[in-house]
């Protein structure tokens, strides 16, 4: 097991159960924050991480897929906030990066060390910005 990366976990629970601190509380944290601000999402660990909120997507190819529309992962060198949403200009993360400058943000993934190093109040708006463009339109077309 690492103390950062959790390996095998069967559950929520488990998967915050297997970080070692300081990492835990961040994860925890960071739990917290997304089922205060994106409620009307189920919990569940998906790939490997936790996920919230649930969608189902199809690739051009025919591939389809069901995937979560908030992920949060503990991985070995930081922590990743998957937010899979698009705003009809881009991936809704990308829109944060002046006010998350710390981070890294790729399409849909907001990468940093510690919860310390960002705004907790962007991230906040980030995951509600999130749930609430899902919960206007549940069958919209989100990231993959």
């Amino acid at each position: 097991m690492s103390p950062l990366k959790p390996e095998n976990a069967t559950d929520p629970e488990d998967y915050i159960g297997q970080i070692e601190e300081p990492r835990r509380s961040d994860i925890e944290a960071l739990d917290r924050l997304i089922v205060e601000e994106a409620s009307g999402l189920d919990r569940q660990l998906t790939g490997g991480m936790l996920g919230y909120g649930s969608y189902h997507y199809r690739y051009a190819s025919g591939r389809e897929g069901d995937w979560f529309l908030i992920g949060l992962a503990s991985q070995k060198q930081y922590i990743s906030l998957y937010v899979c949403a698009t705003d009809g200009d881009g991936y809704v993360a990308e829109g944060y990066q002046e006010r998350l400058p710390k981070a890294k943000i790729g399409k849909s993934c907001v990468r940093f060390k510690r919860l310390s190093d960002v705004d907790e109040t962007a991230l906040r708006e980030l995951v509600r910005e999130t749930a609430r463009r899902f919960a206007d339109d549940p069958d919209a077309t989100f990231a993959q």
